[in-house]
């Protein structure tokens, strides 16, 4: 279906989307036609701040999450691998978890924003997607991985401090720990079979 919906593969030329994701995206946001603008793509796929206004004051938060749920899961997996190869993309991943202290979701619904946006004006033109480094000077995928990885990762103590996930809590021995450190599961209460 997506090769009739995409016969150029213009979906398939962005880093991070196979067979699967382009199918997946191009089912899912259908012909970027009928969007009047780019932000109307961005708002139907729910990669869009929330926003709290009253007559007083205003606030902003995260995700609508009204638009499409299995576009915008699409999306976020796509723009994770292309953070890896787009210098721009992992330029923009990697001030916001090191400059602005951003964590790894809000950073990457950022960057899948910005992925949405160049995926959908290449669509709208009929033009291929094209790695370019920051300075704009277009680039293979292998330098691309390259620069990535040279200037844009993040370092580990970064990514440990904006952690979003619970710490395991640690468990002294005898409180159900074997002897090697690895919680054990409790066995199945065996239950009476009525006679």
């Amino acid at each position: 279906m997506y090769r009739e919906l995409d016969p150029q593969g213009i979906v398939l030329s962005a880093p991070g989307v196979g067979t699967t994701l382009a199918a997946q995206i191009l089912g899912r946001l259908g012909d970027c036609g009928r969007f009047s603008s780019l932000s109307s793509v961005r708002s139907f796929a729910g990669l869009v701040p929330r926003q709290r206004l009253s007559g007083v004051g205003g606030s902003t938060g995260g995700l609508t999450k009204t638009g499409d749920a299995c576009l915008r899961e699409a999306l976020f997996q796509a723009a994770d691998h292309a953070r890896k190869i787009d210098p721009q993309l992992a330029a923009r991943y990697h001030r916001l978890m090191v400059d602005a202290g951003k964590h790894h979701t809000s950073a990457l619904c950022s960057v899948a924003a910005v992925f949405l946006t160049r995926v959908a004006a290449c669509l709208r033109t009929g033009t291929a997607y094209e790695l370019r480094d920051t300075d704009g000077r277009p680039i293979s995928v292998q330098e691309g991985r390259a620069i990535c990885a040279e200037r844009y990762a993040a370092p580990a103590e970064v990514r440990s401090a904006r952690c979003t996930t619970p710490r395991l809590k640690i468990i002294k021995k005898g409180d159900g720990v074997d002897t090697t450190g690895v919680a054990k599961r409790s066995k199945p209460t065996p239950v009476p079979m009525p006679a």
